[in-house]
Parts: structure tokens; C-alpha cells; sequence
């Protein structure tokens, strides 16, 4: 038989793992509270506020100055073309200001810079939203050449420390924000060219750039969108972009893949991207604006459902795993066909 000894124990040590339990959950939804209560805490002031944009002509730029513009802020709008910079002054108010920009001339930053700072006066720089990117010419890693990759990273990459830099003074001065744009393609490598070490720069760079900065009031954000609609995941131009190295490439070397190689890899980028990519580019925006209002922006954002429940778990996974599902999505050359 059993002691009483031995049940009133059993039952004081089920009634305190019970009260463990509660313990643990009531501090966990305690902490997530406290979490959202904090996260919603927002700056003031908007109206006397300059942010800085490039990569304005169409996609995730342009929808942002508009939406900053609507929220009163003085936003300075950096296109690449003068039909960008006309047609988003024409969708603005009188506030928004337009200028042209190339992130791969030095030169032109600086007049960039040089503009800004008259803007902005003696308050500084509230916000650098580094925008501007590419991602063609991508492919398999074997069709592609140096300069194709030096095309993305100028961009991509180089461009956004050349203006970061440029611009560090005003930012020091208003202590900013900088948000800049990095991707799930930044976390895991699935495609090949410049885009993927463009991107997996930036999140070093902003890394860097956010611990140095902490001591002057700078605070850096990242973007990581997912897949989303814009002229970087046009399949058309996608479709051209490969044709074109597809062509290019020795007649040994596409005999290698097959002739059905490419029929098969067009397909299969475009179908990726018909599942995986969102139209509502505000998932994205709205992570941008939280990082440019946000009382304490966080140091990452991932952008859609994909990030947040297909690439990023994927990326903390064993690289075996996200090996195979590249595999997955990708058809195989002929010569490993042949090889089994």
C-alpha cells in the first residue's frame, strides 16, 4: 500500500509543476505584452521631419514616399529617371521633393547630399531609406561573367555604403534612422549572380554600421522582404535576362545542361515566383515606416509570409535541408541526369 507520506508528495509535486507552468506562461504572455505595448510606441513631430529616399521611380520607394507624404513628412525622393521623378511629383503633395540619382556615381551623391542638407537646415537628417537596387543579370552561377556581377553589387551593395556614408553627417546631426533594404535572399542563397552577395553585404554592413552608430543616437534598420511584385521579379524580363546568357554561353557548356535546360528553368522561375510572390507591397512599407516612427525600431523586419514561415526558418535549419529544397525548386543539368 501506499504511504500518505508518499501521496501528499506526489500531490505537492504535481500541484508545483502545475504552478511552474502558469508561472512560465504568465511571465511569457507578460513579456510578449510588453512587447507590443513598446513596439507601438511612436516619435513625434512628423511634420518637421526629412526622409530621404532612393530607389523612387516605381516599387517599394515610390509606394513609401507617398505614404510618408500622406503622414506630413518632408520627404526628399531620389529617381533614377526624369519620368520617375515627374510622375511621383505629379502623385504628391507640393511638400515631396524630387531629385535624380545614381547610386554608382560618387558625383551625384554628393550633389544629392549637397541638396538635401539645404532642405534640412540644422536639424539634420531624420531618415535614409537606401531603396535602390537590382537585380539582373541572375542565373546559374556557370553562365554568368565578372562584370555581370559587379553590375548588381555597384548597385546594390557599393551604392548604398557610398550614400550611407555621404550622408552619415546629416543623420549624426538629426540622429536618424537608416532602413536599408536587404532581402530573405540575404539570409539564404538561391539564386545565382550578384544579388545574393549584394544582399548578404548589406546585412553586414548594417550590422556594422548599427553597433558603431548606437553611441551617436543613429539607429539602423534592415529590411528583409520576401518575394514580392516588382520590376525585379517581372518574369518577362527574367525570361530576356537568362536568354540572353543562355546564348552567350559555349556550345559545350549548354550541351552540358541539355537542350531542354532552359524551356525547364524559365518554368520553373515562374512558377516560384507565381506562388511566392505577394502584390501587396505595403507589408513591406509598413515596415519601413515603423522603422522610420517607431519610438524603438527594431533591428530587422521580414516582410511577408514567406519570410516569416518558409525562408526564415529555413535559414536556421541545417544547410542541408535548404540545399534540398533548392534542389526542389530547380530542374537538374543533363549530364548529372546521366550520371544516375
Amino acid at each position: 500500500m501506499v504511504s500518505t507520506d508518499s501521496l501528499t508528495t506526489c500531490l505537492l509535486e504535481v500541484i508545483l509543476s502545475h504552478m511552474a507552468l502558469t508561472c512560465a506562461f504568465v511571465l511569457a504572455a507578460l513579456a510578449v505584452i510588453r512587447w507590443y505595448i513598446r513596439d507601438s510606441y511612436k516619435v513625434d513631430g512628423f511634420s518637421r521631419k526629412h526622409v530621404f529616399i532612393t530607389g523612387c521611380d516605381s516599387g517599394f520607394g515610390n509606394l513609401l514616399a507617398r505614404q510618408l507624404d500622406k503622414k506630413c513628412f518632408h520627404v526628399i525622393a531620389a529617381c533614377l529617371t526624369e519620368k520617375g521623378a515627374a510622375d511621383l511629383a505629379a502623385a504628391a503633395s507640393p511638400r515631396l521633393k524630387t531629385l535624380l540619382l545614381d547610386v554608382t556615381d560618387s558625383g551625384s551623391i554628393r550633389r544629392a547630399v549637397e541638396f538635401v542638407s539645404k532642405e534640412v537646415g540644422d536639424g539634420g537628417l531624420w531618415g535614409l531609406v537606401n531603396n535602390a537596387g537590382r537585380s539582373i543579370p541572375v542565373g546559374p552561377i556557370e553562365w554568368l561573367q565578372l562584370e555581370d556581377f559587379t553590375k548588381v553589387l555597384d548597385v546594390n551593395l557599393i551604392g548604398l555604403i557610398d550614400v550611407t556614408l555621404q550622408f552619415l553627417p546629416l543623420l549624426k546631426r538629426g540622429q536618424g534612422r537608416v532602413v536599408n533594404v536587404a532581402s530573405i535572399l540575404g539570409r539564404l542563397s538561391f539564386i545565382g549572380g550578384g544579388y545574393c552577395p549584394s544582399k548578404f553585404g548589406v546585412e553586414a554592413f548594417s550590422d556594422g554600421l548599427r553597433r558603431d552608430m548606437q553611441s551617436f543616437g543613429v539607429k539602423v534598420s534592415i529590411i528583409e522582404p520576401g518575394f514580392f511584385k516588382t520590376a525585379i521579379t517581372r518574369p518577362d524580363i527574367i525570361e530576356a535576362n537568362l536568354r540572353i546568357l543562355w546564348t552567350r554561353l559555349p556550345q559545350n557548356v549548354r550541351d552540358s545542361y541539355g537542350d531542354t535546360y532552359f524551356g525547364e528553368y524559365v518554368k520553373a522561375q515562374d512558377f516560384s515566383l507565381g506562388i511566392l510572390c505577394s502584390s501587396d507591397l505595403s507589408k513591406v512599407t509598413s515596415c519601413m515606416e515603423h522603422a522610420l516612427t517607431a519610438l524603438f525600431p527594431r533591428a530587422r523586419y521580414s516582410a511577408g509570409w514567406d519570410a516569416k514561415l518558409l525562408w526564415i526558418p529555413l535559414s536556421y535549419l541545417p544547410t542541408f535541408v535548404s540545399d534540398f529544397a533548392n534542389t526542389m525548386l530547380f530542374p537538374p543539368p543533363k549530364d548529372k541526369r546521366n550520371a544516375h
